[in-house]
């Protein structure tokens, strides 16, 4: 395993991060038994408490398997995962992994118009003033990032139209793996900057409880982004490839 020491005492959060990441790179196999707490606590220089405490984070994420008696083994975080290890896999060692950030948007891309037509089903005409304050909000920027926060409030107010639990814990976590590497993509997202009126439409079509349009102009909202988007990944995974063959 390629553990490093953590720098600062009883910082659990810094020893799940590390075992994490030797679980998704695939440093500890799949069905491979950790290390004792012990051993854990001495190789990366924290007390035990802190050792276990990740531990156990570990074991909420589904991603180790405790047997009684048998310490924790590992399991395959691609077929337990949840949504919440989305940040981890899409920044890793200070990078945007296009892989991951491709699925982020073909999920996107699939889910957000459905979402948008049960808004305008369900929400109709109570999100007139929320939504129509965000897009007044986007007419007045001109900053690429504050741009693609401002749009992901938006659509914030849509899923909360929708009332749906799942879509709203399925935006939860695209949102918390979109948001840190929005510094990134905003360059290639600022032609978007200033493009009102899809979110004028898409507004009106949920305020007017007119599901099928509201559907259609999600769809319109969602496409020049996601055209931008994977223009940019497919970019840096040509540039992450030369790079590599150029290392061996």
């Amino acid at each position: 395993m390629a553990l490093k020491p953590v720098t600062r005492k009883s910082v659990s959060d810094q020893v799940f991060d590390q075992v994490l990441g030797e679980v998704m790179d695939g440093g500890l196999e799949v069905g491979e038994q950790l290390p004792s707490e012990r051993r854990l606590a001495e190789v990366l220089g924290v007390s035990r408490p802190a050792v276990r405490e990740a531990l156990q984070r570990m074991t909420q994420t589904r991603l180790v398997e405790v047997r009684h008696g048998g310490g924790a083994t590992v399991r395959d975080f691609r077929r337990y995962g949840g949504l919440d290890l989305l940040p981890h896999l899409l920044v890793r060692d200070g990078g945007i992994d296009p892989s991951v950030a491709r699925s982020v948007v073909e999920a996107r891309t699939s889910v957000a118009p459905g979402i948008a037509a049960l808004a305008a089903e369900r929400g109709g005409p109570a999100l007139t003033a929320a939504l129509g304050t965000v897009v007044d909000r986007l007419v007045a920027t001109t900053d690429p990032v504050t741009w693609q926060e401002l749009a992901l409030e938006f659509w914030d107010v849509v899923v909360d139209g929708a009332d749906s639990i799942v879509f709203r814990l399925m935006f939860n976590g695209l949102r918390a793996a979109y948001e840190p590497a929005l510094p990134a993509l905003a360059p290639a997202l600022a032609a978007e900057v200033g493009q009102v009126d899809p979110y004028r439409l898409l507004a009106t079509a949920i305020a007017a409880g007119d599901p099928a349009t509201a559907r259609a102009a999600a769809e319109r909202v969602l496409a020049p982004t996601n055209a931008a988007l994977m223009d940019a990944f497919a970019a840096l995974a040509a540039t992450s490839t030369t790079t590599e063959g150029a290392e061996s």
